[in-house]
């Protein structure tokens, strides 16, 4: 029998949930503790979940001080970075949400602790386990398009704005280009194969969050809902990236990459106002190419799954774990996508295109 993995779990929110339902899933995974800074939190969180061995902290960093193997990071965004830190110090794995930190610096640090450490720093973009992502990967990577010049990537839910620690700019650092756009960008950015950004001009905007109207925490809603960047990657590609947590308007269309022998456009899965984006599934892929001089469009058969890629990307974490290797989603390889996300709002505030710069760690 396998060893059991001992997790730690940092903050008790609804994403840690989610994360505790899929370890309860593995064999021999046990959640030994729970932290959150708000006093009482982790104990009723415990008592919820059921997690009837599990030791409840108010500091992190004394849950940290245990015989963990692996540490999950639930926090709201602006903590991901310190949290990271100090399990990486104190020898733990860690595996934290998306987005991976506010800032690029952050980010920077993070991947040096891990180095430093000698432990795992895995990044949580589930949609990386749906296969067609693989799919998708494969076909670029293959050079059936020729050479990739111009991708556009994003959507936009019709009403899709959360609340609480995602709208205030201390707890989130930034709203649905980090949010959500986040997965955008790992999608296009992986299946190119994670070419480094050089440049970003964007814009972003936040008619409706502010809004009464459309958003219930108007008066304290100062991230963006809105955003559009065009960003300068290696390879002479330029990459179109667009998010929106809600607009008038059904979509901002599909996923496309220009090629110089055919293009592929993908869509993804879901209908409704929550749709339209890349926070999940592919929906369908189509190659448009040339056959005999005829303009073809030849629709590509997606892989049907049945499975659930929140658990897949635990999973894959905990077997990471166990089986001593790298990272399934290396902080180092996410640096490039933090770094696009931290330009988009320099660009935005100063109104002007501005440089990536991107350190040696």
């Amino acid at each position: 029998m396998s060893r059991t993995i001992r997790i730690g779990i940092i903050g008790s929110g609804g994403i840690a949930r989610a994360h505790v339902r899929a370890y309860k899933n593995l064999e021999n995974v046990e959640i030994v503790a729970v932290a959150d800074i708000v006093p009482g939190k982790a104990r009723q969180f415990i008592e919820d979940e059921q997690l009837h061995s599990a030791t409840a902290f108010e500091d992190h960093r004394a849950m940290l001080e245990l015989d963990l193997d692996g540490v999950s990071v639930c926090t709201p965004n602006a903590s991901h970075h310190i949290t990271s830190i100090d399990a990486l110090t104190a020898g733990k794995h860690v595996l934290v949400e998306k987005p991976m930190s506010v800032t690029l610096e952050q980010a920077v640090q993070m991947v040096q602790a891990a180095k430093k450490s000698g432990k795992m720093l895995t990044v949580g973009f589930q949609p990386r386990y749906d296969p067609n992502m693989a799919l998708l990967r494969d076909i670029v990577q293959s050079g059936t398009l020729g050479k990739v010049y111009f991708v556009e990537t994003g959507g936009g839910r019709r009403r899709g704005m959360p609340g609480g620690t995602f709208v205030q700019k201390r707890l989130a650092g930034a709203g649905a280009m980090a949010d959500i756009g986040c997965y955008s960008l790992d999608m296009a950015l992986n299946t190119l194969g994670y070419p480094k950004p050089l440049t970003v001009s964007a814009y972003t905007s936040n008619y409706f969050g502010t809004n009464p109207k459309y958003h219930p925490e108007a008066d304290r809603f100062d991230v963006e809902d809105f955003g559009v960047a065009m960003i300068r990657l290696e390879g002479d590609i330029v990459l179109n990236y667009k998010i929106s947590w809600a607009m008038h308007m059904d979509t901002l269309g599909a996923t496309i990459f220009l090629g110089t022998d055919a293009g592929l456009k993908v869509t993804p899965a879901g209908t409704g106002p929550w749709s339209g984006v890349w926070d999940g599934k592919v929906g369908s892929i189509k190659l448009y190419h040339d056959i005999l001089g005829r303009h073809t469009e030849s629709e590509i058969p997606i892989i049907e799954h049945q499975i659930n890629l929140f658990h897949e990307k635990v999973r894959d974490f905990v077997d990471a774990i166990r089986e001593n290797r790298e990272a399934p989603i290396p902080g180092e390889q996410i640096l490039y996508n933090q770094a696009i996300i931290d330009a988009v709002l320099r660009s935005a505030e100063a109104k002007r295109e501005v440089e990536v710069h991107i350190p040696e760690v």
